[in-house]
């Protein structure tokens, strides 16, 4: 099938990055990545544990984690300690395990038998936002992915964690006049939780796209006060796409990993498909879509569309961080992402919460102290 514009159909590069590390053994991060991402580091057995559903690549979990760097800033590591993650997609769950930790399985969640899962203090998971997108058929609560939020709540019925932190897509608080997001966190409230709904425009946290998130936020009923929605970091100005990936103008190999991975799809020369807008600096970058139909948007300055790492920058992942697979599956994995600093500005409001409010859970105080901690 040709596209709009008549011209033979121009495919994906597939050059697969190179790369001898993933972010959890990459010696360039020993010096601040998170204590259980060092060998033989133990931690405090008070800190709060986390179980991680719909993980995909793990975008919220490194940022619930922290200890890793964007744009130069040290994000810093929480006292959290993952158990497991879950997700359905066989590529994602490689790159989490490449990057992150030993610890995630390929699953179907729907079909799980959840009282067969650990009990944690924190459930989080950025649960399918397809049905909700207005990007996509809005099917809403009609559409398999929409009901899978009813898989955290079946385990918050059965484990009662302390805290739950679900995420999604801001369309929700449209669908049907607000009705669908309000079963939604009736449902979730039934169970014996208050929530609230944090509605985090992420350029305001430091993300150099245009990208708004809402973030379902629950608290046990039998458990005082409630975490404080994190509050605006960007008051003198906004990251923008030039800012965050100017740097890659001049590279072309695999001396930063994925930056050689790009679709060379033409632009459409009628109608105004998504994906086809060009960045401009100065400016935001467009959302960071998961779309392996080649819809990535184009460069600023050159004539291509944005790579797998400026894509995974826009995203605020570290260079460190490696997407192993070809294009199309990378570009899905970190279009569908958690923004990692996003995830670390809401685990950061809820590790003070535990601190101030239910245990002692002090933050940790100093990276340097923690490694030589791991290391002896």
């Amino acid at each position: 099938m040709r596209p709009k514009s008549g011209l033979p159909k121009r495919k994906a590069l597939r050059r697969m990055p190179k790369f001898t590390y993933g972010f959890r053994d990459n010696p360039e991060t020993k010096a601040y990545r998170h204590p259980t991402l060092q060998p033989g580091a133990s931690v405090p057995q008070e800190w709060p544990t986390v179980l991680s559903f719909f993980s995909g690549c793990g975008g919220m979990d490194l940022g619930f984690l922290g200890g890793f760097k964007f744009l130069g800033q040290l994000y810093e590591a929480l006292p959290l300690r993952i158990v497991h993650a879950y997700d359905n997609n066989e590529k994602a769950v490689e790159t989490y395990k490449l990057n992150i930790a030993d610890d995630a399985s390929v699953v179907d969640l729907s079909t799980a038998d959840l009282t067969a899962f650990p009990a944690v203090d924190i459930l989080c998971g950025g649960f399918p936002c397809q049905d909700f997108s207005s990007c996509g058929h809005k099917l809403g609560l009609k559409g398999h992915r929409g009901e899978l939020y009813t898989v955290m709540r079946d385990y918050m019925r059965i484990h009662q964690p302390k805290i739950v932190v679900g995420e999604n897509v801001p369309h929700l608080e449209r669908m049907h006049g607000g009705e669908v997001l309000r079963k939604i966190q009736s449902e979730l409230e039934e169970v014996g939780y208050r929530f609230k709904l944090w509605r985090m425009c992420c350029p305001d946290y430091g993300l150099p796209q245009s990208r708004t998130r809402l973030f379902f936020v629950g608290v046990r009923n039998d458990l005082p006060g409630f975490p404080e929605m994190p509050t605006i970091t960007q008051i003198l100005g906004r990251v923008t796409i030039d800012d965050a990936i100017n740097d890659l103008v001049r590279v072309e190999d695999e001396s930063v990993p994925n930056q050689s991975q790009y679709f060379v799809a033409t632009k459409a020369t009628a109608g105004a498909g998504q994906g086809d807008q060009k960045s401009e600096a100065g400016q935001l970058a467009y959302t960071v879509r998961a779309n392996s139909k080649a819809r990535v948007h184009f460069h600023y300055s050159l004539d291509r569309r944005l790579t797998v790492r400026e894509s995974a920058r826009l995203q605020s992942f570290p260079d460190e961080f490696v997407f192993p697979h070809a294009t199309s599956a990378n570009i899905m994995e970190i279009g569908n992402a958690v923004p990692p600093i996003i995830g670390h500005h809401v685990a950061k409001a809820i590790t003070d919460y535990f601190h101030q409010k239910l245990t002692v859970v002090r933050p940790i105080k100093s990276q340097t102290s923690l490694v030589g901690a791991a290391e002896r």
